[in-house]
């Protein structure tokens, strides 16, 4: 912890959500997001629920307060009657549970005997039913980091919210085709000392979610809510991140809020996108919690426990990646987070190396698009296996690669007169040729004519070790 965090007092504390990619919580209904025109609407309005103690959360009552009415659409694929609260719920989700396990597991975290699913009133319209099912899962887990432990004290499962579309003053409009989705939140404690600390952090939690089959992948499938404090201010809780890489400067924008601000109120706080933060809603407390009734008691029992096998870390993979066929780092992680066999590759292609297949897939299309501003998204998978199998046979060389590439997005061909390999005698006898008719040129002046003339046709190294050979 640097000397200024240290006088700052600064605490950071993560939660993450993460959405499974099985069936709904409590449904039979596929974890399909549609956003095209919807089977149906409803209209509601919610009202809250006191505690167990007879209180109302802080929160709750912010929302109530507007007076809004909700608008619901849904789509007959995807939803049901327990989506709209119609119906009660469903069994419980088996695979969702085994997931949560794994999950817990994976963060050493100590799962309970017996779960107990609750009712966590929300009132701002994104749960149909006023309230969203949660339930502890595991406690005291932790990650290490190069700050240190970070302490993990609860893992939940519990139900996706439905997404906002619209928000004015006298109503707000949800797509409910998330809601319901199964969503594992994992709440670190206040034991991140940086703003990258944060962020590394939340890498490696997504990581590891990442590394269990039955994880959604892609933006919007996982969330990141910082919980932050400074010495004499209390907790403010910020809310939207989806980019990792914006976490440091969030951080670091709302430490310099609260520095400069009067007001010292405990509240939660939404990320915006210039990456300062705004007030939401006053933060939640204990007064929204109460027993679910309609979800039975769920026994964790040694035997099923036993059952239960945890998948190597992406972590683990690159590493091994990495060590058996000498890559980068980088490159070795995409690969695996890409889940490329390139196993399969080589197999296919036995006169190449994997450096050269991880580039051309990983590589060369990041470098056609900023260098070149074409649409890599055209590139299909039999395009790689075409140059692949060119330069398996000799026909093409390495440094053709990029343009073949290009021509395909452009032309959906290759020209291979255009890049056909020449043999070592004629790559000779075109250097020789080059230096014979620039008598007298620089070094660089040859090499620009050679690639001129022999650009994705020769090796370029070979091509220098020529002009050195021949220039003497």
């Amino acid at each position: 912890m640097s000397e200024n965090n240290k006088d700052l007092g600064l605490k950071i504390g993560l939660e993450i959500h993460q959405q499974l990619d099985t069936n709904k919580l409590f449904c039979k209904c596929p974890c399909i997001i549609k956003d095209d025109n919807p089977s149906f609407k409803v209209k509601r309005y919610l009202r809250t629920s006191a505690s167990e103690l007879g209180k109302v959360d802080a929160a709750a009552l912010y929302e109530l307060q507007k007076g809004k009415y909700f608008i619901y659409e849904g789509y007959n694929a995807v939803n049901c009657l327990v989506e709209l609260d119609e119906s009660p719920p469903e069994e419980l989700n088996k695979k969702a549970l085994e997931i949560a396990l794994q999950v817990s597991l994976l963060l050493n975290a100590k799962i309970l005997d017996q779960i107990q699913f609750m009712r966590k009133v929300v009132i701002d319209g994104s749960n149909v039913s006023g309230f969203q099912r949660t339930a502890l899962i595991a406690v005291n887990g932790y990650i290490e980091t190069s700050e240190g432990k970070i302490s993990i004290p609860t893992i939940c499962l519990e139900e996706e919210a439905a997404k906002k579309l619209e928000d004015t003053t006298e109503f707000r409009r949800y797509n409910i085709s998330r809601l319901g989705i199964p969503l594992i939140e994992i709440a670190t404690g206040p034991d991140v000392k940086s703003a990258e600390g944060a962020k590394e952090a939340a890498g490696k939690l997504g990581m590891i979610l990442r590394s269990v089959n039955g994880v959604k992948r892609g933006l919007g499938t996982i969330r990141q809510d910082i919980n932050l404090s400074i010495k004499t201010h209390p907790r403010v809780e910020i809310k939207g991140f989806q980019d990792l890489r914006s976490i440091p400067k969030v951080v670091e924008y709302e430490i310099n809020r609260q520095l400069n601000s009067k007001e010292k109120k405990s509240e939660v706080r939404k990320a915006e996108p210039d990456l300062t933060t705004s007030f939401l809603r006053p933060m939640p407390g204990a007064d929204r919690m109460y027993p679910e009734t309609d979800v039975p008691l769920i026994k964790i029992t040694k035997e099923l426990l036993s059952k239960i096998e945890l998948p190597k870390l992406l972590s683990e993979k690159t590493k091994d990646l990495e060590e058996l066929y000498k890559l980068q780092y980088d490159l070795a992680k995409e690969i695996v987070e890409r889940e490329i066999n390139i196993g399969h590759f080589l197999n296919q292609y036995r006169n190449l190396d994997a450096n050269t297949i991880a580039r051309t897939i990983i590589e060369i299309p990041k470098e056609i698009k900023s260098r070149l501003n074409l649409d890599i998204n055209k590139l299909t998978e039999d395009n790689f296996h075409d140059v692949f199998e060119l330069l398996n046979e000799n026909k093409i060389n390495k440094s053709a690669i990029l343009e073949i590439l290009a021509d395909l997005i452009k032309n959906g061909k290759i020209d291979l007169e255009k890049y056909k390999s020449v043999s070592n005698s004629e790559l000779e006898s075109e250097i020789k040729k080059i230096i014979e008719q620039n008598k007298g040129a620089s070094f660089n002046a040859i090499m620009g004519e050679a690639m001129k003339k022999l650009k994705g046709k020769g090796d370029p190294k070979k091509i220098v070790e020529l002009i050195n050979k021949f220039s003497k």
